[in-house]
């Protein structure tokens, strides 16, 4: 069955070469093959009139031996694809184009696209050099060690005279953040009625009347015995009368 994969995608990719496919997926069931397309170029995939997908198709079944179907989705941002950045810089190292200039236009597109960071790796005789090397250009930020982080990542090959050149890329995209479950609390309401009289009476709603028949109820404290209040002590010091103020002509008042 693996061997049966590997000859499926080694035919869609030598047919298919210049469609920018960036991976195919492949769904077994009993008497049917569906082979999902992933590509930068649908119109390629399809051809005229549908004359490449049958032609595919075909082939698919004359090597399977089951029906076959074949589904081509389009790829909106070729440009956040790990193995579509590493395919094209691939082609532009077999036409004799600088490396640098390769990887940095990769970059630049890469990051106006919209991704947050792109690391790429260039291994081999880089320049026809005679000894092979490796050479890295990043931009922002792409942290390999956390888990939540989405991170695409492909490896691509450039056969050159000079020999076979390895290209890596990885672009960040973000963090894949869980969602978080918010828990609905019950509200309780407030009723207000007025009376004819003018005074307001006021009752809890169904939801706050539930809740207080479901929560305990804390007893109450004991409340301390009152003792009784204490009179001032009374000074022993005696009372002594007010001194009498004598008149003018010396009588007492």
């Amino acid at each position: 069955m693996v061997q049966e994969d590997l000859s499926i995608r080694s035919i869609i990719f030598k047919k298919l070469p210049d469609a920018g496919i960036s991976r195919v997926e492949i769904e077994r069931g009993s008497q049917e093959l569906v082979v999902n397309i992933h590509t930068a170029r649908p119109g390629i995939v399809i051809g005229r009139g549908g004359s490449r997908v049958e032609e595919l198709r075909q082939a698919l079944e004359q090597l399977t031996e089951k029906k076959a179907r074949l589904n081509v989705v389009e790829i909106r941002n070729p440009e956040l694809d790990a193995f579509l950045v590493a395919r094209n810089i691939a082609d532009q190292l077999e036409r004799r184009i600088a490396y640098r200039r390769a990887m940095r236009q990769g970059i630049t597109r890469t990051m106006q696209a919209g991704a947050k960071g792109v690391k790429i790796l260039a291994s081999g005789r880089l320049s026809g050099a005679e000894i092979a090397r490796k050479e890295k250009a990043m931009d922002g930020r792409v942290p390999l060690h956390t888990l939540r982080a989405d991170i695409d990542f492909a490896i691509a090959e450039a056969r050159t005279q000079m020999g076979a050149v390895g290209v890596k890329v990885w672009i960040y995209k973000g963090d894949i953040l869980p969602e978080l479950a918010v828990a609905d609390e019950d509200m309780a309401t407030i009723e207000f009625q007025v009376n004819d009289d003018g005074d307001e009476e006021t009752g809890l709603g169904e939801g706050a009347l539930a809740a207080l028949e479901t929560s305990p109820v804390a007893p109450a404290p004991a409340a301390e015995p009152e003792q009784a209040p204490t009179s001032a002590p009374q000074s022993s010091a005696a009372v002594e009368p007010a001194p009498s103020e004598e008149s003018a002509d010396g009588k007492e008042v």
